[in-house]
């Protein structure tokens, strides 16, 4: 037997620190109070409504929420997990007991089996930790009798004479099952949760739960393995009987291991002084350091002001003297009563040279020592820094690296980054930027507390770049910076659009995803039609596309992918006033002057090739990116094809009449020219043979979120 007290442990609710009262099982297996995970779900949903979880901790003074779980009911209210996602609508449940967040399907609360059995084992352990406290009868008139049986059926409790009043012979009623004085009452039957009128009668081996008919044969069960309540019993029985009774043989070994760890117990604390005293010692170095660079900064300003006052002092005096009847002006005034020439002339040449030196000093008064301190200032900008990143740094503690491909920058800036070991062992991270400018000379670190990898930064400067940095944290423990990453913001604000399914969309030859940010096009029978006429002369077509919206005035920038595969794409921007004269001229790409015996190999005709385009495109296909020909441009053709870069934009500024073609993933221009923008501008599209073009989708807050549910 094992003794009922020496388990209270494993009664114990995580979040109210209470025996269980109504346990239900979570799909992680640990047990919560009924009315725990309500206050706690209802926590939770305030924090959506409150916009955090600041009031939401006051919400019942029964549970004791710990500080981290809050933490995570507060991050995942900010981060809007599975909020207007994709998938159906599930509720989200912090266990305070595995500390992670866990999905409790659409049913939420009500899909949970309640724990009857740790119910029972709960009420045994109370009675046996009361004893001598009796069961009192339900139904007595005041004062109670106590009660000598329960029933089951009746979940109440009666003494003899209530119980033979309320379960008369010959009633349905005295068929009840009773059993003796207890607060504890079970249903006979265990019924499904998500079919309140059915049984359970088979053990789900996927999801670990019991399940009914119905959920295996239509329900979130069909396609999962299960088996036989019986013999889900007697497995479970077995392993569990298995394993305690291991358990148990090794009995000499458990307490070899508790001695063990008592003994790193006191080791632990022992070391814990050690580092308190070390720790002391550093910032009492710390300390007399500053005190000494505070005593000599206070000696040297204190030795400069009374060099400063005593020069003032000793000019205050020397005006002094200017006055009448007084210092020099006063013994002038008597050296000039003195009526012997030899005499006066032997004292007032000497007298004349101050008069006339306290004349200029007259005419151009200066003080003699300046009364600002300004070269006493104290820069402790850099220290400040030092001292704010002062931590304790651990090699245990991984160094994050910020992921460059994941990373992105275009209307926001999203950071990503990963730690190179298998696991996470930070609980959050500081991530540190700002931007890059050479006339600062003191750089200010914007910085922002992040509890995933990955951080969407707003309100940055277009046209500028950024410096990036992150480290992690656990406790009181922080990592080494991670690398400084550099990335450019857009030359322009970022203008948002979809393809145009309407104006001139050929939907034979092109194919738009729902949401018309994507256009393929695809070499089929139409190609192959086009191409009957080869042999006298190719007329092969371009289908275009533009965007449905357009822009009349200011800079503005926009960014897309190209497949690898696309054998063809244009791209660029078309005027309003040409877009009709775009989807009507057919024969744009191969003329019979390509041909080899066409006579057409004149060089005069590509210049009236070139301006007779209605659109400034650049043609892009095969991996390649090709500089349209210019005067300017250099005659030879491989100096002008680039590598296709990952992503690609364009800058369209409407009040100079410039467009720019730039490799969208370091921010860098690769072809600008002069364009028309006397009317509306549209972006414009032209794809051949198999090809396909990816809008870039704008950066929110929720932007890895809503691509980690597709």
């Amino acid at each position: 037997k094992v003794a009922i007290k020496g388990i209270e442990r494993e009664l114990i609710c995580p979040a109210c620190k209470e025996l269980f009262t109504h346990p239900l099982i979570l799909p992680c297996q640990h047990n919560v109070c009924h009315k725990c995970v309500k206050e706690i779900l209802f926590a939770f949903e305030d924090s959506f409504a409150d916009g955090g979880s600041e009031s939401s901790n006051q919400s019942s003074p029964r549970i004791r929420i710990s500080s981290s779980s809050m933490d995570r009911i507060d991050r995942i209210s900010r981060s809007g997990i599975k909020r207007n996602s994709l998938t159906p609508r599930s509720t989200l449940f912090p266990c305070p007991g595995c500390q992670r967040d866990i999905d409790l399907g659409e049913r939420g609360i009500n899909g949970l089996f309640r724990n009857f059995t740790l119910e029972t084992i709960v009420e045994r352990y109370r009675q046996a930790a009361r004893a001598a406290i009796a069961i009192m009868c339900d139904f007595c008139k005041p004062p109670p009798q106590e009660s000598t049986k329960s029933c089951m059926d009746c979940s109440a409790s009666y003494c003899n004479e209530c119980f033979k009043i309320h379960h008369p012979w010959g009633t349905v009623k005295a068929q009840h099952e009773y059993v003796g004085p207890t607060t504890n009452f079970r249903p006979k039957v265990l019924m499904c949760p998500e079919h309140e009128m059915e049984r359970v009668n088979m053990y789900c081996e996927i999801c670990r739960r019991p399940v009914c008919h119905l959920c295996k044969l239509g329900g979130s069960h069909a396609n999962h393995r299960v088996t036989t309540m019986s013999t889900a019993y007697k497995t479970l029985k077995e392993k569990l009987s298995k394993d305690i009774e291991y358990l148990i043989s090794k009995e000499g070994q458990v307490k070899a291991h508790i001695t063990q760890l008592g003994l790193l117990l006191k080791e632990t604390e022992c070391n814990s002084e050690r580092a308190k005293e070390e720790a002391f010692q550093s910032f009492e170095k710390l300390y007399h350091v500053l005190e000494e660079k505070k005593s000599a900064a206070l000696r040297a300003i204190e030795t400069s002001k009374n060099i400063r006052l005593e020069k003032l002092q000793t000019q205050v005096e020397e005006y002094q003297g200017l006055l009448e009847n007084n210092g020099l002006v006063g013994y002038a005034q008597e050296v000039l009563k003195e009526t012997d020439p030899s005499c006066f002339v032997q004292t007032a040449k000497q007298l004349h040279v101050r008069i006339q030196k306290a004349t200029e000093s007259l005419k151009s008064f200066r003080p003699a020592a300046e009364t600002t301190f300004e070269d006493f200032v104290v820069d402790i900008t850099k220290q400040e820094d030092i001292l704010g990143d002062l931590s304790f740094h651990s090699n245990g503690l991984e160094i994050p690296e910020i992921n460059e491909e994941q990373s992105k920058m275009y209307n926001k800036a999203l950071i990503s980054w990963d730690c190179p070991g298998k696991t996470d062992s930070a609980d959050i991270y500081v991530l540190e930027y700002h931007k890059l400018n050479r006339e600062e000379e003191n750089v200010t670190w914007q910085k922002t507390e992040v509890y995933g990898k990955s951080k969407v930064v707003c309100d940055l400067d277009d046209d500028s770049s950024y410096a990036f940095r992150v480290r992690g944290y656990k406790g009181s423990i922080c990592s080494p910076w991670s690398r400084e990453v550099i990335l450019r913001t857009p030359p322009a604000p970022v203008f948002s659009f979809v393809f145009d399914d309407k104006c001139g969309y050929n939907n034979e030859h092109l194919q738009l995803n729902p949401r018309r940010t994507s256009v393929e096009s695809r070499a089929g029978y139409p190609l192959l039609l086009g191409s009957e006429r080869l042999q006298v002369g190719c007329y092969t077509t371009l289908d275009y596309i533009i965007g449905d919206t357009g822009i009349a005035k200011g800079k503005h920038f926009w960014a897309f992918r190209v497949e690898a595969y696309s054998y063809l794409v244009k791209v660029g921007v078309v005027p309003s006033n040409k877009i009709q004269k775009l989807f009507h001229s057919s024969h744009d790409v191969t003329s019979p002057r390509y041909e080899q015996d066409s006579g057409h190999d004149s060089g005069s005709e590509d210049a009236f090739f070139d301006s007779s385009q209605p659109c400034t495109l650049v043609t892009l296909g095969m991996k390649k990116f090709f500089i349209p020909t210019t005067p300017a441009a250099s005659k030879d053709p491989a100096s002008r094809i680039l590598p296709l870069p990952s992503r690609l934009g364009i800058c369209l500024d409407c009040d100079r009449g410039r467009v720019g073609f730039y490799d969208a993933s370091h921010m860098k221009c690769l072809y600008e020219c002069e364009v028309d923008c006397s009317g509306i501008m549209y972006p414009a599209f032209a794809l051949m043979g198999g090809a396909a073009i990816h809008l870039e989708e704008a950066v929110t807050a929720k932007y890895r979120e809503y691509h980690d549910d597709i």
